[in-house]
């Protein structure tokens, strides 16, 4: 009875480890989480103060689906503020989450056969979305030894006529890799020489930055009419659990967006939106700490695991991600158990390890795991232990 759509559909990755952490935890084993794309950190007291007020002030009733005024002109302000990007009104749509901007932006543009090109590794949901929406993702690939960055050659070769959207992230996750200013320009180079291909650029983790100044491929030249800037507050301010997500972009696009999102959820929680525009507008000193802290945990994981034999690693300058080659022990066994890939790897770690993390497999690189270290120090240290402790038996 269930559509082919749902019956095809590949459920998350990242979900799903975290749920059989939970369930392994639930039988009394002390399971070390590092598969959940989430902060530690609790959200800063002035913006849950702010979604109280809002409460106070009978903010509770249904939105714009666009977005509250008050929410949108911060968005805009920001844009402006914090990268030289002009937007109006109606060209921005707020969102229930980044995710659902994604997911407005491919249903909004793609047709049955139009192709997506999909940078890799990826953010587990692209390629799903994609094809939910009728699209054929098309992946190329960046691996370690590029620190996972697509080439503008890359990109052009992979444009056909069927291509109509380029995705990618920046700070990425996975792989915690940024574009540079000069990168992005090639990139844009390539892009702008055809017709009738939008950019969807993810800036999710625009904040968590460990060198130089984000930059969105919407600032340069030729690029803000062609592009869709996807951001949130999940990640910068640790508001994962508010669902508060929007897009920059073209105003056809936004009000295609609108349409979309118009018959299926209508717009975010207002008091949510009403804290979300003090976040934007307030001191970000919080947001600064809570990278600081995730710089010296990025250290310390390319430390722990650089010690461990065969493991190869680059070091990510955004994000809150790790994403290390383990293909050096594929094939190798312990009398007990052979590890045949990613996915063995990561089920074996969890099983033996007891530490969850996530295959390279769901984010389009099968060599490699993702190492969420949104997490104590004490708890990395334990868990990169346990997992080298369990590797050292394997020849």
């Amino acid at each position: 009875m269930l559509s082919e759509k749902v019956q095809s559909m590949t459920e998350s990755a990242t979900l799903k480890m975290a749920k059989k952490g939970r369930e392994l935890a639930a039988k009394g084993v002390k399971v070390i989480s590092l598969s959940l794309g989430e902060p530690d950190f609790d959200t800063p007291q002035h913006i849950k103060d702010a979604a109280t007020e809002g409460l106070a002030k009978g903010i509770t009733k249904y939105t714009p689906v666009s977005g509250l005024p008050i929410l949108k002109k911060a968005i805009i302000d920001k844009l402006q503020r914090d990268n030289g990007i002009a937007y109006e009104d109606n060209q921005i749509i707020v969102s229930n989450g980044a995710k659902q901007t994604i997911a407005n932006i491919c249903m909004a543009l793609l047709n049955e056969g139009d192709e997506a090109i999909i940078f890799a590794p990826y953010w587990v949901s692209y390629v799903e979305i994609v094809k939910f929406s009728g699209g054929i993702p098309v992946v190329i690939s960046a691996g370690i030894e590029k620190d996972f960055k697509v080439t503008a050659d890359q990109l052009e070769a992979a444009i056909t006529n069927k291509t109509k959207l380029i995705i990618y992230s920046s700070p990425c996750n996975p792989s915690g890799s940024v574009f540079s200013q000069s990168e992005l320009e090639s990139l844009a180079e390539v892009i702008k020489k055809h017709d009738n291909i939008i950019v969807l650029s993810d800036e999710i983790y625009e904040h968590i930055n460990f060198e130089g100044k984000h930059v969105s491929i919407s600032s340069i030249p030729g690029m803000k009419d062609i592009t869709a800037v996807v951001n949130g507050f999940a990640k910068g301010y640790s508001m994962t659990g508010w669902r508060l997500g929007y897009m920059a972009g073209p105003a056809w696009l936004a009000s295609a967006c609108d349409k979309v999102q118009g018959q299926i959820t209508s717009g975010a929680s207002s008091f949510g939106q009403y804290a979300g525009a003090v976040a934007l507008n307030s001191d970000h000193k919080p947001t600064h700490d809570m990278v600081i802290e995730f710089h010296k945990r990025r250290d310390l994981i390319i430390e722990l695991f650089s010690q461990i034999p065969g493991i190869k690693v680059n070091r990510p300058t955004g994000a809150f991600y790790l994403f290390p080659d383990v293909s050096y022990y594929f094939g190798k066994t312990n009398g007990t158990h052979t590890i045949t890939d990613a996915d063995e790897f990561c089920e074996l770690v969890l099983s033996e390890a007891h530490v969850a993390c996530v295959s390279g497999a769901a984010f389009g690189d099968d060599n490699c795991i993702r190492i969420s270290y949104a997490a104590s120090e004490d708890a990395l240290r334990n868990a990169v232990k346990q997992i080298s402790d369990f590797l050292s038996q394997f020849r």
